[in-house]
């Protein structure tokens, strides 16, 4: 069996809702240039009790969601790793702020899933998956791995002219322009700011800073997937 059928099984077993796989000539890794795209989806009536700001129930189903995934992703590799590859697993929620980069880990979650063909990016700097949303959390597993299913990036405007969550935004960190290719994070979406507001809004929440209204108003997990 392929390595990705065993991989996706894997994961499926796990919990995950989609996996893919892509090339990373960027990953920052001699040999570990292969990556596993994880996708684990939130639970719609937490995020559906979202409403002026996040909640206490939010807060720790991000927190447990987030360890889920390096859960997942840390047995992934183990398992890659029995097979004779090496990996390198990327925090489902981890900043490494030096001077040149800010609110950022290691590799784009983002980016990875794109390059995967899971889907693409929104108006809200979210990932919004094909069939589920932006009701979703990712993980990356870097490895040396060679898989031949590499999709490649997907194309397809999830937004259009809608403008929800730059109208919710409470940080006004969503300018309403939409994502293409190539285009810096900056160039549509404020991180400083938002991480700003997360850090006030989540006093009540938990030791943490999270949001996800830009997730609430969000109309494409409603709408027929393409």
């Amino acid at each position: 069996m392929p390595m990705e059928n065993e991989l996706r099984r894997f994961l499926a077993e796990r919990g995950a809702c989609d996996a893919g796989f892509a090339l990373l000539p960027d990953s920052g890794s001699q040999d570990c240039r292969y990556a596993v795209s994880v996708v684990f989806r939130l639970s719609d009536a937490v995020i559906d009790e979202i409403g002026d700001g996040p909640t206490p129930t939010y807060y720790q189903h991000y927190r447990a969601v987030n360890a889920l995934i390096d859960r997942t992703l840390l047995e992934a590799g183990l398992f890659l790793q029995r097979e004779g590859y090496r990996y390198i697993p990327v925090a489902a929620s981890q900043s490494i702020n030096d001077a040149e980069q800010h609110y950022a880990g290691r590799y784009s979650h983002r980016k990875a899933a794109c390059l995967a063909g899971l889907g693409t990016i929104g108006k809200n700097s979210c990932f919004i998956h094909r069939q589920y949303g932006c009701r979703v959390r990712l993980g990356t597993l870097l490895t040396d791995c060679p898989f031949e299913w590499l999709k490649g990036p997907a194309t397809f405007d999830p937004c259009g002219g809608c403008v929800k969550c730059v109208e919710a935004c409470p940080a006004k960190a969503i300018s309403g322009k939409s994502w293409a290719p190539g285009m810096p994070r900056e160039g549509f979406f404020d991180p400083a700011a938002c991480s700003a507001y997360m850090k006030t809004a989540s006093r009540d929440t938990g030791r943490g800073a999270v949001c996800g209204l830009c997730l609430a108003v969000c109309p494409y997990n409603k709408i027929q997937p393409v």
